[in-house]
């Protein structure tokens, strides 16, 4: 059992959120990703459909992002009633990944975690990245997305992230200066990437124990 919270950014199509979750399998620690929306309509009393349909996009992508008090939600979410929407979920989804990092060790996808986190202890932030091609070739392969319009597929989700990424937190999305360790799928492959980041936090927390960390 580890102690350590891992949050993974993802390029579309680099295979991110099966690392991760095989990840969480190996380390024996839970895993979030869409499971994350189950949890914040449970905390919240947002509706998990409404969720699920604004998952991930900023206040640019909302078609209704100035609505207050309209959705139907619970007491535990009266707090968010003056809010516009966008903001709503996105606290929402802050509180949440605040109050699943507090219950112990756990593996979360995208969802600005790593921002959420920044001021935590025993976190790992990861970005997940392959190749154009090599992820053309794995979204053509495992999503079945048309060959002809695999490399716009990418273009608009990559883009909606860092859209939303650049929106709520305070850096880049995907940039290096924002994560711990950034890791190639076309070079390691799904399984050598997460034998990689299971040592990086052994490591860590090997570090971490350390009399003397510094010299570590």
């Amino acid at each position: 059992m580890t102690n350590t919270i891992v949050t993974v950014g993802r390029q579309y199509g680099s295979g991110g959120r099966y690392v991760a979750r095989l990840l969480a399998e190996k380390l024996g620690i839970p895993f979030y990703d869409k499971e994350l929306l189950a949890e914040v309509s449970k905390d919240s009393g947002l509706d998990k459909e409404l969720l699920e349909e604004h998952d991930e996009k900023n206040a640019r992508n909302f078609l209704f992002s100035m609505m207050s008090g309209t959705q139907s939600i619970g007491d535990s979410g009266a707090m968010y009633m003056d809010m516009p929407l966008n903001h709503r979920i996105f606290l929402a989804q802050f509180d949440t990944i605040r109050r699943i990092a507090s219950e112990g060790p756990c593996v979360i996808v995208g969802r600005c975690a790593d921002y959420v986190l920044r001021d935590q202890e025993h976190v790992l932030n990861v970005f997940i990245k392959a190749s154009q091609e090599e992820r053309i070739r794995r979204v053509v392969e495992y999503y079945g997305v048309d060959p002809l319009k695999a490399e716009e597929r990418l273009r608009k989700a990559d883009k909606q992230r860092a859209s939303y990424y650049n929106y709520y937190a305070t850096g880049t999305w995907g940039n290096v200066e924002n994560y711990d360790l950034c890791v190639d799928t076309g070079s390691l492959g799904i399984t050598g990437a997460v034998e990689l980041l299971a040592e990086c936090v052994r490591l860590m927390e090997k570090k971490a124990e350390a009399k003397d960390p510094e010299a570590w």
